[in-house]
């Protein structure tokens, strides 16, 4: 098959983690072609090497993988359909193994739950729920309440179970199969942290580009 009735389409993704030193075509997303020969090709061109001392993050511009592939098949027509901008990280996973893991695992854990602990009883107090609940007693019975009841335990269960379907989550099971609004946030937070680190690398001239 001639090269020049040949298209190549190319999916980008926005954000690339790495555990080799080396960056392959096939690693930055998905490609698909009518010629097997050119695709295999294709795949093995290496895009750039993570040099010890140098930033484990690099941003690669889709138009300098265009240029590789046109290096050696400059008859080929390449159609990204992904980003136009990859972010490239290296990643050290045996830098993370160890028990210092388990104690920033712990530290965190202790900080989450103390923490919104500590936010709903700050907001308790703040809005003074236990007069509110002294003032729906009387209101309800006519007399003024002795202490803790079921208004107390109704809306310490109803607290509890509110927070479960909301964050859609109980121990370490999904109630359905929708994304928890953590994990929405995180999806935002995540592409925002990318898209920033890619403008950032544009203006500072750092993006691996084509000339």
């Amino acid at each position: 098959m001639s090269t020049s009735s040949v298209t190549l389409y190319l999916k980008a993704e926005q954000n690339i983690e790495l555990q080799s030193e080396d960056v392959y075509l096939k690693d930055i997303g998905k490609l698909t072609c009518t010629d097997e020969n050119i695709l295999a090709k294709v795949k093995t061109i290496k895009l750039h090497h993570f040099k010890k001392g140098e930033p484990q993050r690099q941003v690669i511009s889709i138009l300098k993988v265009i240029e590789e592939i046109n290096k050696i098949y400059p008859n080929v027509t390449v159609e990204n359909v992904g980003e136009t901008d990859t972010l490239l990280e290296h990643i050290n996973v045996d830098r993370h193994k160890g028990p210092i893991q388990w104690i920033k695992l712990a530290f965190v854990a202790m900080v989450s739950f103390f923490g919104t602990a500590f936010t709903i009883m700050a907001f308790h107090n703040d809005i003074g729920i236990n007069d509110v609940f002294t003032k729906v007693y009387e209101m309800v019975m006519g007399q003024q309440g002795d202490g803790y009841g079921i208004l107390e335990l109704a809306y310490s269960v109803g607290l509890a179970v509110g927070i479960i379907v909301f964050f859609n989550h109980i121990g370490g099971r999904r109630i359905t199969k929708d994304p928890t609004p953590i994990e929405v946030e995180m999806r935002v937070y995540e592409e925002d942290v990318n898209k920033a680190l890619i403008e950032t690398a544009d203006r500072e001239g750092k993006m691996i580009d084509v000339n």
